[in-house]
């Protein structure tokens, strides 16, 4: 079931997710254009099953067409992001699968780094304690992380026997921090210092424990009253022009930025600017 709530005009096809947006498997929240998705079995380092796999994929695809959520905060309780697939609830019964099954749920968990790399909304994970496997290629997929001086990030594939190439992982990482540094995470499994993490780039900031949220929702409120459209704009530019040449990447950015300047945001930067004025931001 559902538990978004879908605009009652077809032609604007868009979802709320501030009124009566209530997961099964995850905690939700917003305010002021900021989602907090929190992943939320803190007994266990929340770790994902099958359901918060799936429902977490739903949401992101979802959001490619909120008409209310601006930015995306994904964090874990109990001062853990994320351990990965549930050993008992997931790696246990896949050794069981027949090969079509185990195609679905490969597809299935692709899709969800997928949905996150093409939502609009720029997202921002706030990395405390483990953060391994799913939970790792979560916070990859991520425009933006932060992590705190305990946080460890691994992939850690290979230690339960299988290839480093999940979820998109041999794409992802060694366009964040490197082909040399990915290839020895991905090989080895071994987990990321904070520290490593900060100097390869995975990390955009290193936050104390107890500052971690706070700072992200810092970055997340000021990317929220900026031009929203303009910012889902180079979000879909640094996702297609991994693909381009240097000459299609210029001709690609012309065109975004000529679709830019057409919208009502625009014109209220320049309209404040010659007021000597803040601009308010709205999205159109």
């Amino acid at each position: 079931m559902n538990h978004y709530i879908k605009d009652t005009n077809p032609m604007s096809a868009q979802y709320s997710f501030t009124e009566g947006y209530k997961p099964k498997h995850f905690s939700w929240s917003f305010e002021r254009g900021v989602a907090t998705l929190t992943l939320n079995r803190p007994e266990r380092k929340n770790p994902l099953t099958f359901q918060s796999y799936a429902e977490l994929r739903e949401l992101f695809q979802n959001l490619r067409y909120s008409k209310d959520v601006r930015v995306v905060v994904i964090q874990g309780s109990g001062g853990n992001f994320c351990s990965g697939g549930d050993v008992h609830e997931i790696i246990g019964p896949l050794t069981k699968m027949t090969m079509p099954e185990l195609l679905n749920f490969t597809r299935m968990t692709g899709d969800l780094v997928s949905a996150i790399r093409h939502a609009p909304q720029p997202i921002i994970s706030a990395i405390d304690g483990i953060c391994a496997g799913a939970g790792a290629m979560i916070a990859l997929a991520s425009d933006m992380r932060l992590g705190t001086p305990a946080s460890k990030v691994a992939f850690l594939f290979t230690r339960v026997g299988l290839a480093g190439a999940d979820m998109g992982a041999c794409a992802l990482l060694p366009r964040v921090i490197g082909q040399g540094r990915a290839s020895e995470l991905l090989f080895t499994g071994r987990p990321m210092s904070s520290s490593e993490a900060l100097d390869w780039g995975f990390y955009n900031k290193i936050s104390n424990p107890e500052d971690l949220l706070q700072d992200a929702y810092v970055l997340a409120n000021s990317l929220a009253q900026g031009p929203t459209f303009a910012h889902s704009m180079t979000k879909n530019m640094l996702n297609q022009e991994w693909a381009m040449t240097i000459d299609q990447a210029i001709e690609a950015e012309a065109q975004a930025q000529a679709i830019c300047m057409q919208t009502n945001d625009f014109k209220r930067a320049y309209n404040a600017f010659a007021a000597k004025s803040k601009p308010e931001f709205e999205g159109d």
